[in-house]
Parts: C-alpha cells; sequence; structure tokens
C-alpha cells in the first residue's frame, strides 16, 4: 500500500480521508450505538468492559483517560473508582459520541471529577506522565496511525502506569464461520433495521478484519516501549484484552 493511503474498511482510501469517512460513520450511528452494542453482542460487550475495568486496577485518586470513550460506559465506572480525589478524562474523537456521552453521565449523577474533551488519539493534549490508567475500548482499529497513537498514549502514562485495549481480534478458527456469517449478514441487517444505516455496520465487520490480530497488536505495543505486554482472548478470540505498563 503506498504510504499516503490507509484502509477504510476494505476500501483504500487516502490517509487524510480516513478521520473524515471515521467521523461520518460516528455521527450516523451515534444516537443508536449503545442499542446497537446490546443487540451486537447480546450483552457480552458489557461484560468485556467490566472485564477491563478489572484489570485496570484503578483506586481512589488516580487520573485516567478513557480514549474513544464514546457514550461514557467506562468512564462512569472510572468516575466511582477514583473518587473525590481522582479525575477521569472521557476522550473521543467524534463530537456526537461526546455529546452522547454527556447525557448519559448527567442522566447517572457523574459530575465532579469528570472532564469531557475532543482530542485525536494521535496528538493527545496532555502533558507527559498525567495519567495512572489509559483505556481505549473498541476505537483503536478506526484511529489511521495507530503507532503514533500508541506513542502518544505512553507517554501521555505516569511511569507505573497501565494502557487497556479492548478491541475485536482474530477468531479461533472453530468459530470463525459462524462468526463471518453473523459479522457480513446479520450485523448489517441489524444496522439497517435498527439504526437505518447498513452501511457503517458493514465498514464495522471490515473494519475487524483489517485490524492487527492479537500477536501482531502486542508486537506494535512493545515497539511503542510498553513493558510487561500481554493479551487475554475472550469469546473464542472473537474480543481480545490487550496490556501493557509504562515502567
Amino acid at each position: 500500500m503506498a504510504k499516503d493511503s490507509t484502509h477504510f474498511g476494505y476500501e483504500t482510501v487516502p490517509l487524510a480521508d480516513k478521520a473524515r469517512r471515521v467521523r461520518g460513520v460516528f455521527d450516523s450511528v451515534a444516537s443508536r450505538y449503545d442499542i446497537m452494542n446490546d443487540l451486537m453482542s447480546g450483552g457480552l460487550h458489557r461484560l468485556w468492559k467490566n472485564l477491563a475495568v478489572e484489570q485496570a486496577g484503578v483506586r481512589s485518586g488516580h487520573a485516567v483517560l478513557d480514549l474513544a470513550g464514546g457514550t461514557g460506559d467506562l468512564t462512569k465506572i472510572f468516575a466511582g473508582q477514583v473518587g473525590d480525589r481522582g479525575h477521569v478524562v472521557l476522550a473521543d474523537i467524534n463530537a456526537n459520541m461526546l455529546l452522547e456521552g454527556r447525557s448519559r453521565l448527567i442522566d447517572a449523577g457523574v459530575a465532579g471529577n469528570l472532564s469531557i474533551t475532543q482530542v485525536d488519539a494521535e496528538k493527545l493534549p496532555f502533558a507527559a506522565n498525567s495519567f495512572d490508567c489509559v483505556t481505549i475500548a473498541f476505537g483503536l482499529r478506526n484511529v489511521t496511525d495507530k503507532e503514533a497513537a500508541l506513542a502518544s498514549m505512553l507517554r501521555v502514562l505516569k511511569p507505573g502506569g497501565k494502557l487497556l485495549i479492548l478491541e475485536f481480534s482474530k477468531p479461533a478458527e472453530a468459530v470463525k464461520p459462524a462468526y463471518d456469517f453473523y459479522s457480513f449478514k446479520v450485523i448489517p441487517l441489524l444496522g439497517k433495521l435498527v439504526a437505518n444505516d447498513e452501511s457503517s455496520y458493514q465498514y464495522l465487520a471490515e473494519s475487524i478484519r483489517m485490524h492487527p490480530d492479537q500477536d501482531a497488536l502486542l508486537k506494535m505495543m512493545q515497539e511503542a516501549g510498553f513493558e510487561r505486554c500481554r493479551y487475554h482472548n475472550l469469546a473464542g478470540g472473537i474480543v481480545a484484552l490487550h496490556i501493557g505498563n509504562r515502567i
């Protein structure tokens, strides 16, 4: 692939175009995002996110960056964990997703120790050594320059801090045929019926296939400078939780 090109699902697009195309996807699905997640995963995405929270080990007084945090599922939990002495930043590149997240967090009574900000994961606007924990759940595959994003996440982590990446990955061969059918036939149909947007959910299925698999992402984290990198397969590898530390 040319250096000035990248993938948008299975389509090859100019580098400068991908962020705009991804923004269009999430502008379209923001209001139905949580409903679709529940339908597509049968509610399992909440269990996967709870596991990420458990592995994060966030404590009272910690500073947490919930990157690509969208509608704020993780932010809501972390805000309760860090307490009044801590701070959580809900960050996303998409303004419509952040508006949905803000509304949901207000409805849940979350306030005081929370900031909401629109950021680009490749160029995080925070000082070095700012956060005890950085999470990115189901967002890394949409980032154009993943290496730059990982480097930016490492920079803003404090020494001893932890990165957690929850993302779709490569499933075991035994479940792959059924998963492929579900991804390419059922999910776009759900998108059409529930969100009135079949093409965005077709992109979802394609973007998962173009994302680095478990070992490739692990290597990328190591090359970015993270230590003690490891991953846990969930649902037969359909999802993986990658963890790395800044030493």
